[in-house]
């Protein structure tokens, strides 16, 4: 699906740049879906309804869904979270799994690879740990050149007095690692 229009309410810039929402140049990357990254993240109910909502819709329209799983030095023994903790993400049938060797999903991974070679250009980022694996991945997506849209409502927090840190991060200097928007904009945008 395209459409010469962008996704309503992105700050601190329209998104996509280009003005084109391309289901078939866009994909859905869900960071920290590994058992450590969930055990380090309290369970937010809010992010985790929007990330299945996107998995759904965007998958039945054609965009590319890619879970991360994160590997680090410390993963092994790593504490968990005295509150609840979040599940770790399963993959459903078409959407793939990308092993990383680190918080940063395109280290030692097929992720760029597995982007460039389907054509995805555009990138909506959520997932648990978004101050640690989501933005990490992120950085590496902007510095590769993909245009990012983090979508902030289906990302949860390790520490969730850190988020709005983590949003005023991507948004300094107009954008420098992409945009933030909303689930529900998200939706709208690639629903006609």
């Amino acid at each position: 699906m395209i459409s010469a229009r962008t996704v309503a309410n992105t700050t601190p810039y329209a998104w996509p740049f280009d003005g084109t929402v391309d289901a078939s140049s866009t994909a859905l990357v869900i960071a920290g879906c590994d058992p450590v990254t969930a055990a380090r993240t309290p369970f937010d109910p809010a992010a985790t309804a929007n990330i299945d909502l996107l998995r759904d819709r965007l998958a039945a329209i054609g965009v590319l869904v890619v879970l991360v799983h994160h590997s680090t030095p410390t993963s092994h023994g790593a504490p968990s979270v005295p509150d609840a903790p979040s599940a770790p993400l399963v993959a459903r049938p078409g959407e793939l799994t990308i092993d990383a060797a680190g918080l940063d999903g395109f280290y030692g991974s097929a992720l760029d690879a597995t982007l460039r070679r389907s054509g995805r250009s555009h990138l909506l980022l959520a997932g648990l740990g978004f101050e640690t694996a989501v933005h990490s991945t992120l950085r590496r997506a902007n510095d590769r050149g993909y245009e990012c849209l983090t979508v902030a409502d289906a990302c949860a927090c390790g520490d969730p007095d850190l988020r709005r840190a983590a949003i005023s991060s991507i948004e300094m200097s107009g954008g420098i690692f992409g945009a933030v928007g909303t689930t529900a904009d998200v939706l709208a945008a690639h629903a006609t």
